[in-house]
């Protein structure tokens, strides 16, 4: 399957990182609005640069266009790839709005087309694993989930300086002006509901509590930078999902049910450090012996460790190519799903009604201050 790629920018770089895992992928080219940053991106990869965008859309050889774009361009990208005739994989969120993310999933089934949407972290080892321990019903039947999307204040470090390897900038502005929760929530409720179901309500809030992010920042309209959703699953799993960018970093997940726990680490790395607690087996003895250090001392410890045993993972055939800490996600393993369904005649995990219903949930998190609570997304799958 040939791919080219539309927006070569910051998290352009972490998708060629990760093309190398997929041989399947042949990369045809890529453009950008911007020729500077499409000259350095083209140059340091060593890849064809295509003129304009009618040139990639028209290009015969292409079989799936790469929406890397900003946000406010999926619609209008995805839209004219769709129309040319070409499978798309977007980049979260699918749209700005619902009513266009809905038309984009309506043109692409009308045209026969799959478009699938980002983040490939559901895809991950780390993932499967859990998948697989849930299916064994090793810890019973789930009830209680908590999701953390916590990126840390990163407006008070040096993000301006920030380059990805072909010398793109970290678009912080942009992100303080779209928000923590449409660019990160994805990354959760990708888990969330593949392991769950689709949701039957949810009831959020959202705010903006550090209007001021620095020099430089004060002249644009800045999104909420925290928002906090509770998510009632059809499967009777209930959820709590934070966001935010003033909390410490914290994108982990932990799963609560009947007979026991498991907490993953980190939702952004491939492999993450996941850890099972069982009702009825043998507490590790470290955790035995911090606890009986509180009760004698009388009073918590600053620290402890994961409750449970960690899981062991099948062995790894070959190692992959990652982006460093802590973007630790096979960034182009979503496309490599997209192009093996396509090959098999079938959907991709991550399209259609659930990729849409995934984008409901990130908007409706996002938007809490302007929707009625609760909110009873209409998209399912």
């Amino acid at each position: 399957m040939k791919i080219a790629l539309v927006g070569t920018g910051f998290v352009a770089d972490y998708y060629m990182t990760t093309l190398a895992n997929h041989p399947a992928l042949s990369l045809a080219g890529a453009w950008d609005r911007d020729a500077a940053r499409l000259e350095g991106f083209s140059g340091f990869h060593n890849i064809p640069a295509y003129p304009d965008l009618d040139a990639l859309l028209t290009d015969p050889t292409v079989g799936i266009v790469v929406n890397l774009t900003t946000p406010e361009s999926h619609y209008e990208i995805t839209s004219r790839a769709l129309a040319a005739g070409k499978h798309v994989y977007c980049e979260k969120p699918l749209a700005m709005e619902l009513a266009q993310a809905e038309a984009l999933i309506a043109q692409a089934h009308a045209c026969g087309l799959t478009l699938a949407t980002a983040p490939a972290n559901g895809l991950s080892d780390a993932h499967r694993l859990v998948e697989d321990t849930l299916r064994a019903a090793r810890i019973g039947t789930p009830r209680l989930v908590y999701a953390a999307m916590e990126d840390g204040p990163v407006f008070r470090e040096r993000w301006a300086s920030w380059r990805s390897r072909s010398g793109a900038p970290w678009p912080g502005l942009h992100e303080f002006e779209i928000g923590c929760t449409l660019e990160h929530a994805g990354y959760a409720l990708s888990w969330l509901v593949t392991l769950f179901g689709p949701v039957e309500s949810l009831t959020a809030f959202s705010a903006l509590t550090f209007p001021d992010k620095g020099p430089g920042t004060g002249h644009i309209t800045m999104a909420p930078d925290f928002s906090v959703g509770c998510l009632n699953f059809r499967s009777g799993v209930v959820a709590r999902l934070t966001s935010g960018l003033a909390a410490p970093r914290d994108r982990s997940l932990q799963v609560f049910a009947e007979k026991g726990s498991l907490t993953v680490r980190d939702l952004w790395d491939n492999r993450s450090a996941i850890h099972i607690e069982e009702v009825d087996a043998p507490r590790p003895l470290l955790g035995r012996l911090l606890t009986r250090a509180e009760a004698k001392l009388g009073r918590a410890l600053p620290w402890k460790p994961t409750p449970g045993r960690r899981l062991p993972y099948p062995a790894q055939p070959a190692s992959k190519g990652l982006p460093d800490y802590p973007s630790q996600i096979d960034f182009m393993r979503g496309v490599a799903d997209q192009a093996e369904a396509i090959a098999r005649g079938e959907a991709p995990r991550f399209s259609g009604a659930l990729a849409l219903h995934i984008t409901e949930l990130a908007l409706a998190l996002s938007n809490a201050r302007d929707l009625p609570q609760p909110y009873r997304p209409r998209s399912g799958f």
